[in-house]
């Protein structure tokens, strides 16, 4: 079915079975080898990547059945692609899997059994090697990076691949203007209503002691204040309360910081407080298969023609 020998489904030459995985996001390339078997050697792979449970897909396979369903590569014969969801579906049966298309036209795949639903970007899911190593390079770039940077390379894309809009960050260059929000942001709950986001970011430990810049009293005070100030959002031409604050650290987040912010709060604003520490932003920039930053990429390989020796002729 990858690579349309089978009915109903588009027909793929090497250049374009290589193609098909890289949508998938994964780095198979095909190099002439007999397409049908090479194919199904990268589904034994792919299906034998880590995943929770046995009854939950691996992401990438996930990814691979909503590529084969997408219903942009409909067939002469097949417009809805109910006959290839069909054929697919006589295979997944076998293992017990069924495909399906939800409301919005995007192919899901459920455990027949337990009716359960294979979801995507799991940050608790056990990581492939490759995203083990991005996890590190991205590691090894909050050990150096600045607070700014912090904000501006990670926390930014990641909340806009989360879902976020209308992200704005305010920056450090007037702290009088910050009221104790680095970023807001907004999310759209299915039934389009509009919660709003303060998120107070600090590059380092955050803990219930000292008093640097990471002080965990100096956090209170600016969550206090981003849940007490209006911030205006143009999109509506009126000014909002944050309904949530995000306490974002770039690196631990002890349970007694947390503790201590928790007994400061009145009960009402607890419950709207929320903590991510280092390995909630480097497990969720992962499993969402973001870019790295520019900096946290390890240099190109040197070049030979990069010396200054004669050329050897």
């Amino acid at each position: 079915m990858v690579v349309g020998d089978a009915e109903h489904f588009q027909y793929r030459s090497s250049k374009y079975i290589t193609e098909f995985f890289e949508d998938c996001d994964l780095e198979y390339v095909h190099q002439g080898e007999t397409r049908p078997v090479w194919a199904a050697e990268r589904i034994e792979e792919i299906l034998a990547m880590p995943h929770a449970s046995a009854t939950v897909m691996p992401d990438a396979f996930v990814r691979v059945i909503r590529r084969l369903l997408d219903r942009a590569e409909v067939t002469n014969d097949d417009a809805e692609r109910s006959l290839a969801l069909a054929a697919l579906n006589v295979v997944l049966a076998r293992e017990g899997w069924a495909a399906f298309y939800d409301e919005h036209g995007i192919a899901q795949i459920k455990h027949i059994a337990t009716n359960t639903v294979a979801q995507m970007a799991n940050p608790h899911r056990p990581l492939t090697p490759s995203e083990i190593e991005r996890r590190d390079q991205l590691t090894a770039y909050l050990n150096r990076c600045s607070e700014d940077d912090l904000i501006g390379e990670v926390l930014l894309p990641l909340f806009r691949q989360l879902g976020f809009h209308r992200i704005t960050a305010v920056g450090h260059k007037d702290k009088a203007l910050e009221y104790g929000k680095d970023v807001w942001m907004k999310y759209t709950l299915p039934t389009l209503h509009v919660l709003y986001f303060g998120i107070q970011a600090k590059k380092g430990k955050l803990d219930a002691s000292g008093v640097s810049t990471s002080n965990v009293a100096e956090i209170h005070n600016q969550v206090t204040m981003m849940l007490g100030h209006e911030i205006f959002d143009p999109e509506i031409s009126r000014r909002v309360l944050v309904d949530h604050a995000f306490i974002v650290a770039g690196g631990e987040i002890t349970k007694q910081a947390r503790n201590w912010i928790g007994n400061k709060l009145d009960a009402s604003k607890r419950s709207q407080v929320m903590f991510m520490d280092r390995d909630d932003i480097l497990d969720l920039f992962t499993v969402t298969n973001l870019p790295l930053p520019k900096d946290a990429l390890p240099p190109p390989p040197a070049s030979p023609w990069d010396e200054d020796d004669d050329v050897p002729f």
